[in-house]
């Protein structure tokens, strides 16, 4: 199965987003001719207040962006997974972080709202808290295509090992991760997480983040990571964006999963170890005794 991921630099201007995607898009499906293509988290609108990204949030299904990315995949035949999308449900306060997979008839295969949340304080002291607008999802998402499982995350779920364990469980194949990693966490943790959720998992790794910068309604500029990525279940990068919007692909191939599962037969070896006793003990301190000693 081809692959392509579309690198933006999206911006507070729906607009403009939707126009920039389809036009990245449509250079992936005629230069690639994809069996998937892959948007960003937030490949709709990025940035703004509170209140802002409230007004921005939309419908799904009938939303401009939701519609843009299943007219396009009807069109062109291809699958799309779309990113994520500002999510507004009736009678909900908080609005979600919410990707959207069509099949390549335009068909909605299926919803994933994002899981955790990112309420951080940076090392540089900016502080970003994503909870203030968003509302966590309850429930995750595998969908089948070209006979792979693929599993749905995003952005800040690349951290937590134990989302990733129970989509394994589930005989994932493959991980489809959307991002907007920050420049400041992503030089140091990005291409760490994504081979190292490749390789504890044995499985394919397919991250697609945001580049760019974008500049806060207080005035802070806000940079993003972008290096895009798949990773194939041995940790090895088959492709890599810059720090450009753009589009890069690679192949995945169902017997590159069954030779690194046969190498390394982990599932046959996994432990659960969630119930087993813990025991704890405290080792002593040795008594120093300090002499006098000339030298």
């Amino acid at each position: 199965m081809k692959i392509s991921l579309i690198q933006m630099n999206a911006s507070p201007d729906r607009a403009y987003n939707l126009a920039e995607a389809g036009r990245l898009m449509l250079k992936a499906v005629q230069n690639e001719r994809p069996d998937l293509i892959v948007l960003p988290e937030h490949f709709d609108w990025t940035g703004g207040t509170t209140d802002e990204k409230k007004a921005a949030a939309d419908l799904i299904p009938g939303g401009r962006a939701y519609n843009m990315a299943q007219r396009f995949a009807a069109e062109h035949g291809v699958a799309i997974h779309a990113g994520s999308i500002l999510e507004s449900v009736p009678g909900h306060e908080r609005i979600f972080n919410t990707t959207v997979v069509f099949d390549a008839n335009g068909r909605q295969v299926g919803t994933y709202r994002k899981v955790h949340l990112f309420d951080i304080t940076a090392p540089d002291g900016k502080r970003y808290a994503e909870s203030e607008t968003v509302a966590p999802g309850n429930q995750l998402l595998i969908y089948e295509l070209n006979g792979f499982r693929l599993a749905c995350c995003i952005c800040y779920d690349l951290r937590f090992s134990r989302i990733f364990d129970r989509l394994a469980a589930e005989k994932a194949d493959v991980f489809v991760l959307p991002a907007a990693f920050t420049r400041q966490t992503g030089k140091y943790h990005w291409e760490v997480l994504c081979r190292a959720r490749a390789i504890e998992f044995q499985t394919f790794v397919v991250a697609c983040g945001q580049c760019g910068s974008y500049t806060t309604p207080a005035g802070e500029e806000r940079q993003m990571f972008g290096n895009s990525m798949i990773c194939d279940p041995w940790g090895q990068i088959l492709v890599r964006a810059n720090d450009k919007p753009g589009v890069v692909s690679a192949r995945i191939d169902r017997d590159r999963l069954r030779q690194v599962r046969t190498w390394i037969p982990m599932e046959a070896h996994r432990v659960d170890v969630t119930a087993m006793p813990l025991a704890t003990a405290k080792a002593a301190t040795p008594n120093r005794r300090v002499t006098d000693m000339t030298f």
